[in-house]
């Protein structure tokens, strides 16, 4: 059996058994075939003849090129699953990557937009033309439920619930939890559906049921609704490092400073455990200068 074989097997289990989202099945498959890479060159033909000396020699190399200990951490994690679902089907007699310590990641805080930068983000997002109806409603829906984005990617016309102001999203695992969605980011969906969706949805060759659209009328990607944001954040803030992602860290530390429950914000958030939620108990500078100004007598 072809290594490519091998391959197409366990993102097969991924996909079906283990329903992955198409983040993960995606990075894996990248970090397997910089494995297969490393294989060629050390001229290894397949993956039963992988030693733990092999195994070795990858992290040495992997540390020489200065990848972070969180990206060490993931493409071990892949290849040990990898081989976990090989050795289940008999196609391996040992898994070479389980004995692998994983590289402690260092305590890192989330980024985060302050409130004050948030208002002058949303702002920022004037226009009336369908692609600006758009990108409002993405930004609005981002931070008024902390949802990832490829779960917004991923979203349905049918998904909204404007009647009581739910959205349906399917996170890891396949897991499904309503989320609300607020008046700001309701008023922004609604006039998105109303006026530019349908415009958009016009120049589609086909009809499409997805929330988001390209200019073309088709489902807009994982990596299109990136962009956007990411061009969207740059225009108001001098931090060149923020990401997409930093719009949910965003929304889990507005909600914990202004009083929000830890396990309401972990059900929001669609975390499977309270301990990854805990990691936005910081307080930002503000918040501390607010509770030492109220609190200490002599402030």
């Amino acid at each position: 059996m072809g290594k490519q074989s091998w391959l197409d097997l366990f993102l097969t289990y991924l996909r079906l058994e283990k329903s992955s989202s198409i983040h993960t099945t995606t990075n894996y498959a990248r970090d397997i075939a910089d494995f297969e890479l490393f294989m060629k060159k050390r001229g290894i033909v397949c993956f039963s003849d992988v030693t733990t000396q092999h195994v070795r020699d990858y992290l040495l190399l992997l540390f020489d090129k200065q990848y972070a200990r969180k990206t060490v951490s993931r493409k071990i994690s892949a290849l040990r699953s990898f081989y976990m679902f090989h050795m289940r089907d008999g196609r391996v007699n040992e898994n070479v990557f389980v004995a692998v310590t994983l590289p402690k990641s260092g305590e890192r805080l989330p980024t985060f937009l302050y409130e004050e930068e948030m208002t002058e983000l949303f702002d920022s997002l004037t226009g009336s033309e369908p692609l600006d109806l758009r990108d409002r409603a993405i930004l609005e829906l981002l931070y008024a439920t902390g949802m990832r984005v490829s779960e917004c990617s991923q979203l349905d016309l049918n998904d909204l619930d404007f009647s009581i102001g739910t959205v349906l999203i399917v996170g890891k695992g396949r897991k499904e939890r309503y989320t609300p969605i607020g008046a700001f980011a309701s008023d922004a969906l609604q006039k998105y559906c109303d006026k530019g969706r349908n415009s958009l949805l016009a120049k589609a060759k086909q009809p499409n049921s997805s929330l988001f659209l390209n200019y073309r009328g088709g489902t807009l990607s994982d990596r299109s609704i990136r962009t956007i944001v990411k061009k969207r954040m740059e225009r108001v803030s001098d931090n060149k490092k923020l990401r997409p992602h930093d719009l949910r860290h965003s929304f889990a530390t507005h909600m914990l400073n202004n009083g929000a429950d830890l396990r309401v914000v972990q059900e929001l958030l669609g975390h499977e455990h309270l301990s990854t939620t805990q990691i936005y108990t910081h307080v930002t500078k503000d918040r501390l200068r607010d509770v030492y100004k109220h609190s200490h007598p002599r402030s």
